[in-house]
């Protein structure tokens, strides 16, 4: 799997391998940016209805969350690379059915099966993607490839809801869908050009494998028995509910309330994502400096100002700004969570230890985002953001009084309680 560094080896920019993967993940990246502006305009444009938009992104996050438990598990078991090329060839065929039917008059219902299926195919997607890094280069360049990727994630963030914004606002949000289905099948183009290392357990005696259940069980006991890990998965458990439907919201504020277009939303998402580009920048240095538990809760904290700001303040540019603040600290403290649970978990464990974080922290997210999204509707969207933001500050307040404060506050040593516990249950190879 691994090797020492070779001065004959070339650049990881110039290993060909790499470049495609990059290459594809950062179309699928860009796809996804286009799905999450186009999807939400579509219902808007519509129904007029925020509530519907919520509702939407509802049943499309507990498919994402029911797809996560098991993820883990398939990537564990099945080749990496063909799950992905799989699931990019799902989404390019859903998603191409929309902007097919939606030219013969809209069908809203057609979305509430579209995009469920595609949320649960991003996740194995997202799941598979993570390990596979781990097949494709030497362990001492993994840190190198993973910033690259992050960087460009980072990028198409920004990029995408601004292209989908101008497309949208020029042809209609179906075009902007269909450009995402495009997408996904040069991803999955360039992911049939690369071949990843076999999965190997070094060392390790061949296991057993036992009913997927099971093997979710073992990553979610490793996950409870970390006292910071089933902290943080508890608080964000209740900041994922208070916030899951934002975008929704923040749509619905920027077309109904402040007169903007879906070129304007485009505009206001596109630069305010620069923030995340600003988080993922200052997250090293900030938790070199404060430590992991200074940097996590100061970061929640400051969401929850941003949070209510944005929906309370009446401009673009100042709507903009909290954003970006908001998508500054939030890209903050999710880098923070994931790498201290990616320090602590041992490797055979993080396919599942992921999947059970993310599944069990998500799965309030749907019905935030369906009870944020209509009380938007009904008493405004200051009165909501303002108990929302409230409510992220409380998180925050929660982490002082949890090991969350004590965590990595000598960042060079690994702080007590959080030695790896036992694995429970028999692990797959």
């Amino acid at each position: 799997m691994s090797r020492a560094a070779s001065p004959h080896r070339p650049p990881l920019w110039r290993d060909r391998a790499f470049g495609t993967y990059w290459i594809a993940q950062s179309l699928s990246a860009a796809g996804d940016a286009f799905a999450y502006l186009a999807v939400p305009l579509l219902v808007l444009q519509a129904t007029g209805s925020v509530a519907q938009m919520g509702l939407l992104t509802a049943v499309a996050g507990a498919a994402s969350v029911v797809a996560g438990v098991f993820g883990g598990v398939l990537v564990d078991r099945y080749d990496r690379r063909t799950l992905m090329i799989v699931a990019d060839l799902a989404r390019l065929v859903l998603y191409a059915l929309v902007p097919l039917v939606w030219f013969a008059g809209p069908q809203v219902w057609l979305l509430f099966v579209v995009l469920p299926i595609c949320e649960a195919a991003g996740m194995l997607f997202q799941v598979a993607a993570v390990t596979a890094v781990r097949n494709l280069v030497d362990s001492d360049r993994l840190t190198e490839a993973n910033g690259r990727l992050q960087a460009t994630f980072a990028a198409t963030a920004v990029l995408g809801p601004l292209l989908a914004g101008v497309v949208s606002a020029n042809f209609g949000p179906a075009v902007a869908i269909a450009v995402n289905a495009a997408s996904f099948a040069l991803s999955a183009a360039g992911l049939s050009l690369i071949r990843l290392r076999p999965v190997q357990a070094a060392g390790a005696a061949p296991v057993t494998r036992q009913r997927p259940v099971a093997e979710f069980l073992a990553g979610a006991r490793f996950l409870w028995r970390q006292p910071v890990l089933r902290a943080l998965t508890v608080l964000l458990s209740v900041f994922i509910f208070l916030t899951y439907g934002f975008t929704d919201v923040l749509i619905y504020r920027v077309t109904h309330d402040l007169g903007g277009t879906e070129g304007t939303v485009g505009t206001v998402l596109g630069l305010a994502a620069l923030g995340t580009v600003a988080g993922a920048l200052l997250v090293a240095p900030l938790r070199r400096r404060r430590g992991f538990g200074a940097t996590w809760i100061g970061a929640h904290a400051v969401c929850g100002f941003a949070l209510a700001g944005a929906g309370m303040v009446t401009t673009l540019p100042a709507v903009t700004a909290l954003t970006a603040v908001y998508l500054c600290c939030l890209s903050i403290g999710g880098i923070c969570s994931m790498s201290l649970r990616q320090e602590i978990t041992p490797d055979h464990l993080l396919g599942r230890v992921t999947s059970a974080f993310w599944s069990t922290h998500y799965a309030l997210g749907p019905a935030g985002a369906a009870i944020l999204t209509w009380t938007a509707g009904r008493y405004g969207v200051p009165a909501v953001a303002l108990v929302a933001g409230a409510g992220c500050l409380l998180v925050a307040v929660g982490g002082l009084f949890t090991p969350i404060r004590r965590a990595g506050a000598k960042p060079a040593l690994r702080p007590p309680g959080l030695q790896p516990a036992p694995a429970g249950g028999t692990i797959s190879g």
